[in-house]
């Protein structure tokens, strides 16, 4: 449902829950940060707070983490607010995204490059907080985070893109506290790749449709009939790749065992998954922070035992 309001188009969604509790004139910028949709912030999240407890961060690392959830959610935002700025037009052909303030031209241009700038300043008070080697992984991902918008554009995997971007908060929080990256790191960091790719290839199957009409590529359309068994394989690798991780950071058999929940989750999800009902996707991508949660338990075990 929607509502017009002369040339404007207000979504439904801006009529209730929190960002219909906000003045009408502040809605469209909520929606423009997905105010009302946290779950990008907690995907992000997670692989930080999993590498701060893998390192072993301990009771000091809580506060850590605070910040890194903070540095998170407005990274997330500027995400967004830049997806869209460089998305406006396509957006707009899109039914899913037609509605978004940019698309349906509810914010202006420059007030959407003003809220970028405030997110990203939000973000410079986080980056301050942590040490030189981790400040500086944490600003080589703004390379890769800028052309994430216009992989969709020339290549049929941009989830993979996006699992390289999503993922980097993995290769921040062990520097944070070790002050230099190692292995481990490394590791974790490939496998929350191959997640990534998993749950937004999950992501992806509600646009199969309009993707193809407006020229979009994603691994949902690369992947066609086969996406169940694609988006196990990519759960399965990023399984094995945090076993060693694991194993790397402490060697004893039974610590893998830590993974055995989230491995049931990632089994419920494919062996569930109705790949052409676009609401039970959302809901899969949905139940992913779940699936971080449960890793990041496991992490916190392995890494402070």
């Amino acid at each position: 449902m929607t509502e017009e309001i002369g040339t404007e188009i207000v979504p439904d969604s801006e009529q209730r829950g929190l960002i219909g509790a906000l003045p009408a004139s502040v809605r469209p910028y909520a929606s423009l940060i997905r105010l009302d949709r946290p779950i990008g912030a907690w995907l992000l999240f997670w692989p930080c707070a999993w590498s701060l407890m893998l390192a072993g961060a301990g009771r000091e690392g809580w506060v850590l983490i605070l910040w890194l959830a903070l540095g998170a959610w407005a990274m997330r935002s500027a995400g967004c607010v830049y997806n869209d700025i460089v998305d406006r037009d396509l957006d707009a052909r899109v039914e899913r995204t037609r509605l978004r303030p940019l698309a349906s031209g509810r914010v202006s241009l420059a007030a959407a490059w003003a809220l970028l700038v405030a997110m990203s300043l939000i973000g410079l008070v986080v980056l301050l907080q942590l040490g030189r080697t981790a400040q500086l992984v944490a600003l080589a991902s703004l390379a890769p985070v800028a052309a994430y918008p216009f992989m969709k554009r020339i290549t049929w995997w941009p989830q993979a893109w996006l699992g390289l971007v999503f993922s980097w908060g993995a290769l921040v929080g062990w520097p944070a506290v070790k002050g230099q990256l190692g292995l481990p790191v490394w590791l974790l960091w490939a496998g929350s790749i191959f997640w990534v790719i998993g749950y937004d290839t999950i992501y992806a199957l509600q646009d199969k449709e309009d993707d193809a009409l407006v020229g979009v590529r994603s691994s949902a359309r690369a992947l066609g009939r086969h996406a169940r068994l694609g988006v196990a394989i990519c759960y399965l690798l990023a399984l094995i790749l945090w076993g060693a991780t694991i194993h790397l950071v402490r060697s004893e058999w039974f610590a893998l065992l830590g993974l055995a929940p989230a491995a049931l989750h990632f089994l419920w999800q494919v062996a569930t998954l109705r790949p052409e009902d676009g609401d039970d996707a959302l809901a899969k991508f949905r139940s992913n922070r779940t699936a971080g949660l449960l890793i990041f338990l496991a992490c916190l075990v392995v890494g402070n035992a």
